[in-house]
């Protein structure tokens, strides 16, 4: 069997030669050497190659990934799923945790600037007067709102879905396209019904999804009123819509369990 040289096992496997040659001296690719003192790899270094990169993309790092390896030369696959699961699950409740902190410092820098575009342009110095400083701010740890209407002031905001006429701007592939994502982002949800609408309640870590898609909704169905309440490990969405958007409504969200 031909070995390859390092320029070869980089080209198949889309990496650098410096990185093969750091992960010779992390311990998770060894080489061996030709008499003229050249790294040679056979092909099971392809496979392995693999998997260190499946690994990282995990955000495993280097001595979580040293000693998968070691299980996944000498173990069954069933041996390497056991040791793998408990470090996905790890890095999944590390990432959950990350997207609520995320939220709610996004929060609170819009709420920063919602609070500094209304205090008033003094030509004097800074004092307490203008109360950003003194201004208490908002605990990551603590639940966090966020309310997707338009309108820059809360009574402004609810008269305006209000009155907003129901229709979608969205046709055709433009609409179909829209209605998938929508339900495959709630997929799971638990739905009640409330007062004009929905409370549906899903993994924090769909927040960014659900944030994304109820702002593109806005923009071409005005008449829906979002609102994300974070609360642990929870995300929940409250969606209202004037009586004439029910339909719509149920289209996009589903309905509550009777």
């Amino acid at each position: 069997m031909s070995a390859m040289r390092i320029s070869q096992l980089a080209a198949r496997g889309g990496v650098p030669a410096t990185t093969l040659r750091y992960y010779e001296s992390a311990g998770l690719l060894p080489a061996d050497r030709t008499p003229a003192g050249y790294r040679a790899y056979g092909e099971d270094a392809v496979e392995r190659l693999a998997f260190i990169g499946a690994a990282k993309h995990l955000g495993l790092s280097l001595d979580e990934i040293r000693e998968l390896l070691a299980v996944w030369e000498g173990g069954a696959c069933r041996e390497v799923k056991a040791e793998l699961r408990p470090r996905v699950a790890t890095r999944l409740d590390e990432a959950e945790r990350r997207v609520a902190e995320l939220t709610a410092f996004i929060a609170s820098l819009n709420s920063a600037l919602e609070h500094l575009d209304a205090l008033p342009d003094w030509a004097e110095p800074c004092d307490p007067r203008c109360g950003f400083l003194a201004r208490p701010q908002r605990s990551t740890a603590a639940p966090v709102d966020v309310t997707l209407s338009p309108g820059p002031a809360a009574a402004e905001e609810e008269e305006r879905w209000r009155s907003a006429p129901v229709a979608c701007s969205l046709t055709g592939d433009g609409m179909a396209e829209r209605v998938e994502r929508w339900h495959h982002a709630l997929d799971g949800a638990a739905r009640v019904a409330m007062a004009g609408g929905l409370r549906l309640t899903l993994p924090a870590d769909r927040c960014g999804t659900i944030a994304e898609l109820a702002a593109a909704e806005q923009r071409c169905c005005p008449f829906f009123d979002f609102r994300l309440h974070l609360d642990g490990r929870r995300l929940h969405l409250e969606v209202r819509a004037p009586a004439e958007g029910a339909g719509l409504l149920a289209d996009l969200f589903g309905t509550a369990a009777p």
